[in-house]
């Protein structure tokens, strides 16, 4: 037996309209997931740019060192 109903524009409308139902949520999940990942990435970068920093000062320390015992002889 062969369906002849032909779909019209509002109940195609519809069943569209039901397909996105509930993306906004899901959206939501996703923007909250990254914000965590974005959150950690800052913390990580402010990280390794302090350990640079400091690294940088005891070479820094170190160079100086150097040159005043190079400077002595």
């Amino acid at each position: 037996m062969e369906n002849s109903h032909e779909t019209t524009n509002e109940e195609l409308a519809r069943m569209i309209a039901e397909g996105f139902h509930g993306v906004d949520k899901r959206f939501d999940g996703i923007d909250k997931r990254f914000d965590q990942v974005e959150e950690r990435l800052e913390h990580i970068e402010k990280f390794l740019l302090e350990d640079h920093r400091r690294r940088i000062e005891k070479l820094e320390q170190r160079m100086q060192k150097l040159e005043d015992l190079l400077a002595l002889q």
